[in-house]
């Protein structure tokens, strides 16, 4: 379908409001939104927003992708792997925003960075290639940490980049690794049971969108039984997590914003590279560490950007 682009409000009367398919909405998609609307979309008048739930769970993500397609929208915008992929299977012709992808190459969205190609744009949240960087912070905070376990989703492409990124790099940080996997809801209570008899002395997350869903379970487990988490989203550690590292998701996602106006202007998906964030954000939350009595290093909290107290 060719999107037809954003004209003056006198142009807007006699055109088609621009239609965006979004799956599974929740507050980190505010800045997307929030940058449409500095853009001059208002909700409404030229522009309309299609919701569909799958809450990360694979048939019903499938089955959103495809009524999305149907309908169709100008747009379908997605975050994470699973539902780029699902919106990709669904459509060839429908541009597809993919916000926070891990490993877009790997996944099979993309052919480059620098030329897309196909239907599928978006930025990366580079979720295998900070790994290392992830184990020198979570080292430097806690020094004695020497077994680790990975909460991850199998069937997200990106996750399983960052397990085998994660194989390779511990030896070198003489830490011995454990596999927690949570491919649906129902995984994440044998997962707690698993951590519970196997504990580890700190636990990594990613951006998995159903991992994300249940994030606030996987915090409160973690507080519970005084394990230091090391997450990927900031807004995980305003929650109650321990500490993350990554970019900031809401600068992706406003990115993503950016990249649909160009979209809805009439660039093809295929002519916009795939973004790579440039800046990361090390968070670490005080009150937690307290809580987990832990002593967060001075010469760490010093290169935190921020420091929740």
């Amino acid at each position: 379908m060719v999107a037809r682009p954003i004209a003056t409000p006198a142009q807007q009367a006699s055109r088609s409001i621009a239609r965006v398919g979004i799956i599974d909405d929740a507050p980190f998609w505010d800045p997307f939104r929030q940058q449409l609307r500095e853009l001059n979309y208002v909700e409404g008048q030229n522009i309309v927003f299609e919701y569909r739930r799958a809450q990360g769970n694979l048939d019903r993500l499938q089955q959103a992708a495809d009524e999305l397609a149907r309908i169709p929208v100008d747009v379908i915008a997605v975050f994470g792997t699973p539902a780029a992929q699902a919106a990709k299977r669904a459509t060839k012709t429908v541009p597809i925003l993919a916000i926070s992808i891990g490993s877009p190459i790997e996944a099979g969205l993309i052919s480059s960075f620098a030329r897309p190609g196909g239907n599928v744009t978006g930025n990366t949240i580079l979720g295998s290639d900070v790994v290392t960087k992830r184990l020198q912070i979570l080292k430097d905070a806690l020094p004695e940490v020497s077994r680790i376990a990975f909460l991850w989703n199998p069937d997200n492409a990106s996750n399983a980049a960052i397990w085998e990124q994660l194989r390779q790099s511990v030896p070198s940080f003489h830490l011995t690794l454990v596999s927690l996997q949570a491919r649906k809801a129902d995984d994440f209570e044998r997962a707690f049971a698993q951590m519970s008899s196997d504990r580890p002395d700190a636990l990594l997350t990613a951006s998995d969108p159903l991992h994300q869903s249940h994030m606030h379970e996987i915090i409160e487990f973690l507080l519970k039984n005084r394990i230091a988490g090391m997450f990927a989203i900031r807004q995980n550690v305003v929650d109650g997590g321990f500490m993350s590292y990554g970019p900031s998701i809401g600068d992706l996602f406003r990115q993503g914003a950016r990249y649909v106006d160009k979209i809805l202007r009439g660039t093809k998906p295929e002519d916009l590279p795939f973004e790579q964030p440039v800046t990361f954000e090390l968070i670490v939350n005080l009150k937690t560490a307290k809580a987990l009595g832990l002593t967060v290093p001075s010469s760490l909290l010093v290169r935190a950007d921020e420091v929740i107290e």
